[in-house]
């Protein structure tokens, strides 16, 4: 899967709690991403999206999104909810989102997330606090505290995370962060730290490198994971190859995966709103189901979509999910899911609809869900599988 795609921000996603639910998750059903706000847009805005999941032998779910923004001030609420004995959705998790811009380099967000007790009380299950200040060179740091009521409904500090970034030349960026957790005599210690270094090679290529250390016995540091990436650009063609290495028994780094994805976008068509795009990645492990370790990365999933957009601005995706067979994992790769999505815009908002089909133990495809959407964000847009610049 694209890890990259996590990165588009503002993208509304499609059923994930219904795809956890099965054990299963990808790069979900992307709807719209919100455009981003020209000096003259209004200086308050606000949307609601509704989501409703239907799966095979599952209790349906409905999801409601709404956002509003005044000045300096923006409200993100989720409510999930769920179907009752007698039939009407009842929400079981709520999600207040509020960020504030203290001022021009200090950003504040505050997420409160509530939970349902025995009696159906709306009861507060977790604060997270985060404060980001950035510089006019491109410096940045982030702090961003978790915490949880104790039995008395006292908040608790349970984790903090410490984000700074800085850039090192006009070129070359880099990130330490680290996460705090509680120690057994009290208090905040670091329990892990990552540091990560993206470097931009010419116009076309960038590199990263992230590593991931946790402490030892003694409290020292030791690398747990290095991932290592890199993205070319190639007019509206982009490929990233990633590498994930993990110390071995005798504590050398080895190879233990390898990604490999590729984003393209046919521009050939004189009607560039009609253009399609497409997507492919493959990923490859020493693991692989059913067989033992052979020292050796073998190909175990291969992710493909593809993506039409008519003039009218409706878009047309088709993903599928080849895995090989447990029981059979030398027969090679085989779609085990297939995925359908239609995104129909209009001029009050928009409309979705995503189909999931699952490869049963006979091997016939069935119906696993079938989730609906819809927006009144007037200013939604298609979501681009390929990019439209270069790597950033």
């Amino acid at each position: 899967m694209d890890m990259r795609s996590a990165r588009l921000s503002k993208v509304i996603l499609l059923a994930v709690i219904l795809l956890a639910a099965l054990g299963y998750f990808c790069s979900a059903f992307p709807l719209w991403a919100q455009t981003s706000d020209s000096p003259s847009s209004d200086a308050s805005k606000s949307w609601t999206d509704l989501t409703q999941s239907q799966s095979d032998g599952a209790n349906p779910t409905r999801s409601i999104e709404t956002h509003t923004r005044s000045g300096n001030r923006t409200v993100d609420n989720q409510s999930l909810q769920r179907r009752d004995a007698d039939g009407n959705f009842e929400p079981y998790q709520d999600i207040e989102k509020t960020t504030v811009k203290v001022d021009t380099t200090t950003t504040r967000t505050t997420t409160r997330t509530y939970g349902r007790d025995a009696d159906g009380a709306k009861t507060l299950v977790q604060v997270t606090e985060e404060d980001t200040h950035t510089q006019p060179g491109g410096d940045s740091s982030v702090v961003r505290s978790t915490s949880n009521p104790d039995a008395n409904g006292n908040l608790q500090l349970v984790q903090r995370e410490i984000e700074e970034t800085k850039k090192s030349s006009k070129d070359v960026e880099e990130t330490k962060k680290t996460v705090m957790l509680p120690g057994a005599e009290g208090g905040l210690i670091p329990t892990m730290m990552v540091q990560e270094r993206r470097t931009q090679q010419g116009k076309d290529i960038v590199e990263l490198q992230k590593t991931t250390l946790l402490p030892d016995v003694n409290g020292n540091w030791q690398v747990s994971e290095v991932e290592q990436a890199t993205t070319r650009q190639d007019g509206s063609n982009r490929t990233t190859e990633e590498r994930i290495s993990r110390p071995d028994a005798n504590g050398k780094l080895a190879e233990v995966s390898r990604t490999v994805s590729t984003d393209s976008a046919d521009k050939s068509s004189a009607n560039k709103s009609s253009a399609n795009k497409s997507s492919s990645v493959e990923t490859y492990s020493i693991d692989v189901p059913g067989a033992p370790r052979d020292g050796s990365l073998h190909l175990v999933e291969r992710a493909t979509t593809n993506q039409s957009t008519s003039p009218t601005g409706q878009q047309n995706t088709i993903r599928q999910i080849e895995r090989p067979d447990p029981g059979d994992p030398g027969a090679g790769l085989r779609v085990t899911i297939l995925t359908t999505d239609t995104v129909r815009p209009g001029p009050s908002g928009a409309q979705a609809t995503q189909t999931i089909q699952m490869r049963d133990a006979n091997g016939s495809f069935g119906v696993v869900s079938v989730d609906t959407a819809k927006s009144d964000n007037i200013h939604a847009v298609q979501v681009q599988i390929a990019p439209s610049g270069p790597p950033k």
